[in-house]
């Protein structure tokens, strides 16, 4: 085990966190990185070695911890402990942090990253076992995507604006498409990789994430409890996977690159998928009747993820062949939100042509800097906000989805199985035949 720790410069307390007095509140994370900065953290910064299992090495934490308390103005002492650490251990790690490195004077939090189990039945072993050292409120568990900007602005997007929300729902919308793909390969970290596949990795959690948020009903508050309970509910509405409604793949090598077996890290044989393509369905009268394609993989062709609703075609008549709307939101790269909508061309014909209204942030917002989604969800941790974090239930219902048939190949490089094009086409999605 290895803990780094940052010795605050000044101690924290909730009330200075939320009034943005503390070294960490947004305005200095927000801060470019500069050589003077990085030399200030590491001069802040120390490190503690021992066992994952070890109690002596706890013991030295706490010891450790507690020498640097010393130099606290009010007797106050306030611990966030973060676990980027493998799965195997964090009950072990969690439980020893609570006999041995818990202040009894003042406020614990403890952020446990993803993945959370394997399956329904370790998800809810995990679960349990950290209930047993931490209580609900004092547990962060991450998913990064929470903490993206875009992902954030669908609240606003949805519940701030009256023409979009008067359009969301399966009167409006025909299928809505949900993407994550990486242009790399597992690069070497393929024995992680195969433990957990491209479905425990990526759907499970941060692309379910999303689309929680995309179709939940309007919160009460934005307080983190009525959030998350809008976002159950509607998880709670989706059937389990069905073995029909989904594509999965496995890259093989091309254009240079080698083959997921190829990773001398990956067990030979191995069937596990690094592409997956499947489809959600709704219960619920809001959103029955609209599929949710969800897909994500990786050593495609491109890195980018993003949302993209296609409305429903236009009554045929006066147009014949006319282009689908589609709302387009790019979660990254180069954050944006645009809107496919049709219009006259130019000049003395009247004919259809389609095009975007584009708000792309680095053009609009050439002002801003928008923080990594880490700082985001850390600072919401110091304060206390747990809105962006995933509750217990949240993981319970999640698992309740999916399990997969044999994976096809596909070259390194390209969008993924060839079977890809028919299985989105056979759930709605139309292509624009013109740009």
């Amino acid at each position: 085990m290895s803990i780094s720790s940052a010795t605050p410069v000044q101690k924290w307390t909730p009330k200075s966190i939320k009034n943005g007095r503390h070294p960490t509140s947004r305005t200095r994370m927000m801060m470019l990185p500069s050589r003077a900065s990085s030399t200030e953290f590491k001069k802040v910064s120390t490190y503690v070695a021992g066992g994952y299992e070890d109690a002596e090495s706890f013991v030295n934490l706490r010891k450790h911890l507690e020498e640097i308390e010393k130099g606290y103005v009010t007797k106050e002492v306030n611990r966030v402990f973060y676990l980027a650490l493998p799965p195997s251990v964090f009950v072990s790690v969690a439980r020893n942090i609570k006999d041995y490195c818990y202040s009894t004077k003042g406020i614990n939090r403890i952020i446990v990253e993803k993945p959370f189990g394997k399956d329904l039945e370790s998800c809810r072993s995990l679960l349990g076992a950290l209930k047993e050292s931490w209580k609900e409120d004092e547990t962060y568990r991450i998913d990064h995507y929470l903490g993206k900007e875009m992902v954030k602005n669908l609240l606003v997007l949805r519940f701030g604006n009256v023409a979009m929300n008067a359009a969301w729902d399966r009167n409006s919308i025909d299928n809505v498409q949900i993407t994550f793909k990486e242009p790399f390969g597992t690069e070497g970290r393929g024995g992680y990789f195969d433990e957990f596949g491209i479905i425990r990795d990526i759907l499970q959690n941060h692309l379910l994430q999303v689309l929680s948020i995309l179709t939940m009903e309007r919160p009460v508050s934005f307080s983190a409890e009525d959030i998350r309970d809008e976002k159950v509910k509607v998880l709670r509405s989706i059937p389990a996977i069905k073995f029909d409604e989904t594509l999965l793949g496995q890259y093989v090598g091309a254009n240079g690159k080698p083959g997921y077996l190829d990773d001398e890290t990956v067990p030979k044989h191995s069937v596990c998928p690094t592409f997956a393509a499947t489809v959600l369905w709704i219960k619920n009268p809001r959103w029955d009747g609209v599929p949710f394609i969800l897909k994500a993989g990786k050593a495609l062709n491109e890195a980018k993820v993003e949302i993209r609703v296609q409305f429903k075609d236009v009554t045929e008549g006066i147009f014949a062949d006319i282009s689908r709307n589609e709302l387009v939101v790019r979660i990254q790269p180069s954050e944006a939100v645009y809107l496919k909508l049709n219009t006259k061309t130019p000049g003395y014909s009247f004919r259809a042509f389609p095009t975007e209204m584009d708000l792309t942030y680095k053009r609009r917002f050439t002002d801003s800097k928008i923080p990594e989604a880490y700082e985001v969800l850390i600072l919401d941790a110091l304060k206390g906000d747990h809105s962006n974090f995933v509750r217990d239930d949240e993981l319970d219902v999640a698992w309740k989805t999916g399990a997969p048939p044999k994976p096809l190949p596909y070259p390194y490089g390209s969008r993924g199985p060839s079977q890809l094009d028919g299985f989105i086409e056979r759930h709605g999605y139309k292509r624009a035949t013109t740009a």
